[in-house]
């Protein structure tokens, strides 16, 4: 389970489609569900699906993929995350703490691990 679930939160990250990705945020997470990373908060379903909407302009053409394995326990999840072109290097590494409800994403919590210096081309 997992892996599955990490799977369909990077899947959420990478559908360009607003009415697909808004689906499955809407499958995805809790009615309830926040977000929070270095950069953004969001609490409820469609402050999530503006975030990942925002992070997707400012990041065209790169993709969201697993780093490594997931690692979880009782009701949460970890999993390290690139964001890089679909065959290149990395330009940004993070951490996410995934929190679970029956099934659903509840609350993540995101940690940059690595980005680009200031000033960098994206």
């Amino acid at each position: 389970m997992p892996d599955e679930l990490a799977r369909r939160y990077l899947a959420t990250w990478n559908e360009r489609d607003p009415a697909r990705r808004r689906a499955l945020i809407d499958e995805l997470w809790t009615e309830d569900a926040g977000y929070v990373d270095p950069i953004a908060t969001a609490d409820g379903r469609a402050a999530i699906d503006d975030v990942v909407a925002t992070a997707q302009q400012q990041f065209p053409g790169l993709v969201y993929r697993l780093a490594g394995s997931v690692d979880s326990h009782h009701h949460v999840a970890r999993l390290t995350w690139e964001l890089a072109p679909p065959d290149g290097p990395p330009v940004i590494i993070g951490l996410a703490v995934l929190i679970t409800e029956q099934a659903r994403l509840r609350r993540v919590y995101g940690f940059l691990d690595h980005t680009p210096p200031p000033g960098a081309r994206r």
